[in-house]
């Protein structure tokens, strides 16, 4: 078993990554460091489709999830030349923040070697870096909800997009909320898609008061699910699909569910199915495949827009 100050190169499609201290421990349950590096190079092929292109907000553990974390936009000094970044211009001004783009086995490697548990993509692609390819509702349960609780309203915002004339996709972000995704994939832009996320949050609010909050206010929370319409900003990320989370003892990961799976789950009122830990979420991908493949593709319009077919 390698101890905790081994360090080793991988051979990754032609580049050689370091790995230090492989068995440093990540999380209260045992799993490691090199575990969380096997996971995203096994995961890889269903991963990179949905962050490559994406500007990627760092988010590190050096000493485990239970130690002080942090958060890291510019691409650190050491970082390997040939991992490519892309420069973003401030909202406030000053220097253009060089952010990692995860393009390739190698560079998700690089990047779960620096304890880069939680992989946090933007909703665009560059160059176009005003040009999000979806419009996407996160679920924020307030105390006395939960996953099942975001389920329920989940199929609120479902209902209210079909009626909008959007396809949706519903994952779990690997902690206690979900997300809700209705891919566009078109010539659309930030100043679109956050007026209407807000105004659709805004519109279920007053038709469900009793189980949505779409206001910031956390003391407003309790027992409702906050729809956070404000993910959909030019500066702001998401948790990216097939990404670990480090908000419990597990590393559970952020999966796509199908809506039979939604319903099933509320009928049995058991969250437990909505969770899955990394060797759970590798078997489902071998069983199931990419739930999420359709937010690659489908050509949607916002309303007042012509729908465009998927390609």
């Amino acid at each position: 078993m390698a101890r905790p100050g081994d360090a080793q190169e991988l051979e990754i499609e032609g580049r050689r990554v370091r790995v230090t201290n492989p068995a440093k421990v990540l999380f209260p349950t045992g799993f490691t460091k090199g575990q969380a590096i096997d996971f995203y190079i096994r995961v890889s092929d269903y991963l990179l489709p949905h962050v490559a292109g994406r500007p990627v907000t760092l988010k590190r553990y050096p000493n485990g999830i239970r130690a002080k974390h942090f958060y890291e936009k510019n691409a650190p000094r050491y970082t390997p030349g040939w991992i490519r970044t892309f420069a973003v211009p401030r909202r406030a001004g000053g220097p253009e923040i060089h952010y990692v783009l995860l393009n390739d086995l190698a560079s998700v490697v690089w990047a779960a070697n620096l304890a880069n548990i939680e992989i946090h993509p933007f909703l665009c692609r560059v160059p176009e870096i005003q040009r999000p390819s979806f419009v996407v509702f996160d679920l924020d349960p307030g105390e006395g909800a939960d996953i099942l609780t975001c389920a329920e309203v989940g199929f609120l915002l479902k209902r209210a997009l079909e009626r909008a004339g959007l396809e949706s996709f519903a994952k779990t972000s690997g902690s206690k909320g979900m997300q809700i995704y209705a891919p566009l994939n078109t010539a659309v832009t930030y100043a679109e898609t956050q007026p209407f996320a807000r105004s659709l949050a805004e519109s279920l609010e007053r038709d469900h008061p009793e189980l949505v909050v779409a206001a910031m206010a956390k003391a407003e929370r309790q027992r409702k699910i906050f729809i956070d319409w404000s993910q959909n900003s030019d500066f702001k990320t998401t948790v990216a699909v097939y990404s670990m989370r480090a908000k419990s003892d597990a590393p559970y990961v952020s999966m796509p569910v199908a809506w039979g799976e939604l319903r099933q789950a509320l009928r049995k009122r058991d969250p437990g199915g909505l969770y899955f830990e990394p060797d759970a979420a590798l078997r489902r991908l071998a069983r199931k495949g990419d739930l999420f493949a359709p937010l690659l593709s489908l050509k949607q319009g916002l309303p007042g827009r012509a729908r465009q077919a998927g390609g």
